[in-house]
């Protein structure tokens, strides 16, 4: 019979932790290498005995592109669910890339570990453009507020920052109290160039939205717009990753803890598991479903009656993922939403 091993890769930027054992769990090797795909296959295909049955590691920002690679170059490797990973890790008292490396070799010997889907390139490639719009929109925020506290201190404003006329009154503040411009006008410039490239963003992402049959197909959908869109599919890749479209929901962190022991039985916070970008982009579209968008349909009736049973933030959630259950089933089917008059 031949002989078997399993690979464990504690994967860092700049060096790669690698363990090699046997079936019976022996180790064969233990070493680093830099962290580049073909110096860790030539140091996988260097220590292994027999037959190569699986190389895991763990989901990180550097996973997706090395497993991949890895693939490519012939090594079955799998990626393996961070957070289920690290329960069985963090049993180790001594906290170090070798035992990490050892003991991932040992969850995929053991077959104990959950498999996490590695994003294709272009579903990466348009959460990167979506995460890039978000960070600048985040640095044009905090910018905004320095400069009307900058303003405040010297009695020049007591506006908000909201709305799309805050910087033309700033403008019109500097031209007639000059003294302040050396502190104020470096922001503003800056403020200016976020703008720029805010719409640039923002004209790539809705050609991206609409040159996607499946985007426009979600957008059909009253309060999904073209981000929400395309941070759904991002997230999700892959519709047939799921046998049902109930699935979405829980997937995207949507749906109540349970603890349940003995007669003690208790239900918690949503678990907010999943992409982050994509479940708020959901629960700020349900938002829009409920309060923005005038036409009537079966499911705003629905939410509607949800806010005034529950309560406005629980039934944005209950509306979020009824919204990516709804988004999982239009794009499997290829359908448009049917608006339906809600029964009185």
């Amino acid at each position: 019979m031949q002989k078997q091993s399993y690979v464990g890769l504690d994967v860092s930027l700049a060096e790669t932790s690698i363990c090699v054992i046997d079936e019976t769990g022996a180790r064969l090797f233990e070493g680093k290498v830099v962290t580049d795909s073909a110096a860790i296959a030539a140091a996988v295909r260097r220590h292994v005995v027999g037959q190569v049955v699986r190389v895991g590691l763990e989901t990180g920002t550097t996973a997706g592109w090395l497993w991949r690679e890895l693939i490519a170059l012939g090594l079955p490797a799998v990626c393996l669910d961070t957070r289920h990973a690290h329960r069985a890790l963090s049993l180790r008292v001594q906290k170090t890339d070798k035992n990490d490396a050892r003991g991932l070799a040992e969850l995929v010997r053991l077959g104990w570990y959950r498999e996490a889907k590695v994003r294709s390139v272009d579903a990466q490639f348009v959460r990167s453009l979506l995460m890039a719009r978000r960070q600048l929109l985040a640095i044009k925020r905090n910018l905004a507020n320095q400069l009307r506290n900058v303003l405040k201190t010297f009695g020049l404003t007591r506006t908000s920052t909201a709305g799309r006329g805050w910087l033309a009154k700033v403008r019109a503040i500097v031209a007639e109290t000059a003294w302040v411009a050396p502190v104020v006008e470096p922001m503003l410039k800056i403020c200016a160039e976020l703008d720029v490239q805010l719409a640039a963003l923002n004209k790539q992402l809705l050609i991206l939205a609409r040159e996607d049959p499946d985007v426009r197909r979600m957008m059909t959908v009253p309060g999904i717009g073209a981000l929400t869109g395309l941070a759904y599919k991002a997230a999700i890749d892959d519709p047939s990753r799921f046998t049902s479209s109930s699935s979405a929901g829980p997937y995207l962190g949507l749906v109540p803890k349970v603890h349940q022991s003995g007669e003690t039985e208790w239900t918690g916070r949503i678990s907010k598991t999943g992409d982050e970008l994509a479940r708020t982009y959901l629960y700020e579209a349900a938002g829009v479903l409920l309060f923005k968008v005038s036409r009537w349909s079966a499911l705003r009736a629905w939410g509607i009656r949800l806010v005034q049973r529950i309560g406005l933030k629980r039934a944005k959630v209950a509306v979020a993922r009824k919204l990516a259950v709804l988004l999982h089933a239009l794009w499997t089917d290829g359908t448009e939403f049917e608006w339906r008059v809600a029964q009185a």
